[in-house]
């Protein structure tokens, strides 16, 4: 499958099968890509628990988010925590070194003077307040982004979830207090059609984006539009014929609730 239509599929996929494991080299392949992804200062701080439900606990399972998706939690045979680890900002000055030593960083002879003299008692002054909300957040979006495409082309299915008490799932999983979990996302093989029933509506592309003023929309040229849309990046928006039909079957095969929300 082609980058494009990965991207263009990568939505997210709500029923999943409940009695087709996983296989670990897949889920290894998804952390090897997040693994990979950028992170600002090279800072590292994105780290993932995953979660088996066959081999959790009761009392685990309990902790995860439900109010909204928690027949996606009953439904999956994998989860995914995706945290932060505040502490990891405490090591800023030697990841900052490592990039200047692979050249990622710095330029002519006195690029190592200028590392320890601004850059690293600079990073040491604020790490504290990077650890909150911010970049770093940022950092793990990108990882989880590119653990995603990577589920897609190994025909797996995700969904992300929040929480209204992160700190009863971190406490559950024995993540010390330096640790702040960010967002849960499930994993296995889709019952639905992998395009999810089409395209989700999102807003007019001129009102998401702008090009050098608030006032002034990004020109969207409609070659590009029909481009993307031959490469299935850009997809029929939903509902596709059958949807409900399908999901319906799906409610009744595993006695789901009946809203689909609960």
């Amino acid at each position: 499958m082609e980058l494009r239509e990965v991207i263009g599929n990568r939505r997210s996929i709500r029923y999943l099968d409940p009695d087709k494991p996983v296989e670990i080299e897949k889920i290894q392949r998804m952390l090897e890509a997040a693994r990979v992804a950028s992170h600002f200062g090279n800072n590292n701080a994105v780290r993932a628990l995953v979660v088996h439900r066959e081999s959790a606990t009761p009392e685990q399972l309990a902790s995860l988010p439900s109010p909204v998706g928690g027949f996606q939690i009953k439904l999956a045979p994998v989860v995914i925590l995706w945290y932060v680890e505040g502490d990891a900002m405490d090591e800023a000055g030697e990841r900052l070194r490592e990039l200047v030593h692979c050249g990622a960083l710095g330029y002519g002879p006195n690029r190592f003077k200028e590392l320890e003299e601004t850059l690293v008692p600079l990073f040491n002054r604020i790490g504290e307040a990077l650890k909150g909300p911010g970049m770093v957040d940022m950092d793990l979006g990108q990882a989880v982004a590119q653990a995603t495409l990577m589920a897609f082309e190994q025909g797996l299915g995700t969904c992300c979830q929040g929480s209204a008490d992160w700190d009863n799932v971190r406490r559950a999983f024995g993540l010390p207090e330096s640790c702040r979990i960010v967002v849960v996302q499930t994993v296995g093989y889709p019952l639905e059609p992998p395009d999810g029933g089409g395209q989700r509506p999102r807003l007019p592309f001129e009102r998401l984006f702008q090009l050098n003023a608030y006032d002034t929309p990004f020109p969207r040229s409609e070659a590009v539009v029909d481009e993307l849309s031959r490469d299935r990046l850009l997809q029929p928006p939903a509902p596709l014929p059958g949807r409900e039909e399908s999901i319906e079957a799906i409610r009744e095969r595993y006695d789901l609730p009946g809203s689909g929300m609960i």
